[in-house]
């Protein structure tokens, strides 16, 4: 975006500077930047799939998160795989995904948004990417390590329904 308006730029300041003859001069279109996804307000109830990691092919967890009255009101785990334990073990194993089988605690999409704000603000590098019909986010990246992008946390939001 940056690069269109400085060539935008200089093609104006060459024609501003150059032309001295009694031709009326053409008028150079100059090149808009792509419009923006509209501002989001969060409605009081929606559902979506939040899926977590950097691999879209194999994310680290898939969630249903149902938002009623601006707060979770539920949030099932979508490829979670049951594990029983053998006969004497006295171990919960809980979930049996990814490396961890680690759970996390879902937030509204307003929650997410405001993470990545915090995380801007603290220094971090963040990628926000918002639907272009309505706003909503739909991809947030949030790297705060000084690991390059292997330390990168990412969230992909799918199956928005508002109401």
């Amino acid at each position: 975006m940056r690069l269109g308006w400085a060539l935008g730029g200089i093609v104006l300041v060459a024609l501003a500077g150059g032309c001295t003859s009694d031709e009326t001069p053409q008028k150079t279109p100059v090149s808009q930047p792509p419009a923006s996804a509209p501002v989001w307000s969060e409605p009081a109830s929606y559902s979506y799939v939040l899926a977590r990691g950097c691999d879209d092919a194999k994310p680290l967890g898939r969630y249903q998160v149902k938002v009623a009255d601006g707060a979770v009101a539920s949030t099932d785990r979508l490829d979670a795989t049951v594990v029983t334990p053998s006969a004497g073990a006295d171990e919960d194993l809980g979930p049996a995904t990814g490396e961890t089988g680690e759970e996390i605690e879902a937030f509204t999409l307003q929650g997410l948004l405001d993470m990545a704000q915090t995380a801007k603000e603290d220094g971090g590098e963040v990628t926000t990417v918002a639907d272009g019909t309505d706003g909503h986010p739909v991809k947030v990246v949030i790297n705060v390590s000084d690991e390059g992008p292997a330390g990168a946390e990412c969230w992909n939001v799918s199956d928005y329904k508002a109401g």
